[in-house]
């Protein structure tokens, strides 16, 4: 279903932007919303040839088309039949480059993460006061500027294909209730509470931080 006129300004993250966060930021930007995606790792990782030799290329300067094009100058066979070759040409249609979080000072509405460990990477839980977290870590250490809310939503995604689909149409779900909401602080709760029960799975997690 197509959404007329999106209101709020969304963001996916997984690791890498290679695959969860780039199959959501597809499915939404398809659907007519406002988003953008990020990873929030220390750089570009995708699978290689061996366990202990991963791909690794540098965020926001290396090219999805560039990826695309070195995996099949080095093995054409391998990267067409693990799906990595197909997943960098859908990626380059849909923007330049693999981004990181931490970089962007864009002000989002929602920043929606595809792991819990992305979303460690932004906020301390209580409840796990020594983990490192990525994306609410980086939030909570940006000098605040203009006093905005921006609620950040955890979302549990495997980091294959099949499941980064099935988790998009979930994140497609959940942008259309946050839109559909009069007042989002009041009522957002409300909504990932709901969705919440219906995967409970997914790990779904809130807060709220401020730029």
């Amino acid at each position: 279903m197509h959404v007329e006129k999106s209101r709020l300004l969304f963001a996916v993250c997984c690791s890498s932007n290679m695959n969860r966060s780039m199959e959501a930021h597809g499915f939404l930007q398809n659907r007519g919303f406002r988003v953008e995606s990020f990873g929030s790792g220390t750089q570009v990782k995708l699978p290689g040839p061996s366990v202990d030799k991963p791909n690794c290329y540098e965020f926001d300067k290396v090219p999805y088309d560039f990826i695309y094009k070195d995996l099949r100058s080095k093995d054409p066979a391998l990267y067409t039949q693990n799906g990595l070759l197909n997943m960098l040409d859908r990626n380059r249609r849909i923007k330049e480059k693999p981004q990181k979080f931490q970089r962007s000072r864009e002000y989002f509405d929602v920043i929606i993460c595809l792991e819990e460990r992305v979303y460690d990477q932004v906020s301390p839980v209580p409840s796990a006061p020594h983990k490192v977290f990525q994306v609410l870590e980086d939030m909570q250490t940006r000098e605040q500027e203009t006093g905005e809310s921006v609620h950040l939503v955890n979302l549990d995604i495997q980091d294959n294909h099949e499941e980064a689909t099935i988790g998009a149409l979930i994140v497609v779900e959940i942008c259309k209730m946050l839109e559909k909401c009069d007042d989002l602080d009041n009522e957002i709760d409300e909504v990932l509470g709901n969705f919440a029960e219906r995967y409970p799975k997914r790990n779904i997690l809130h807060t709220i931080c401020f730029y």
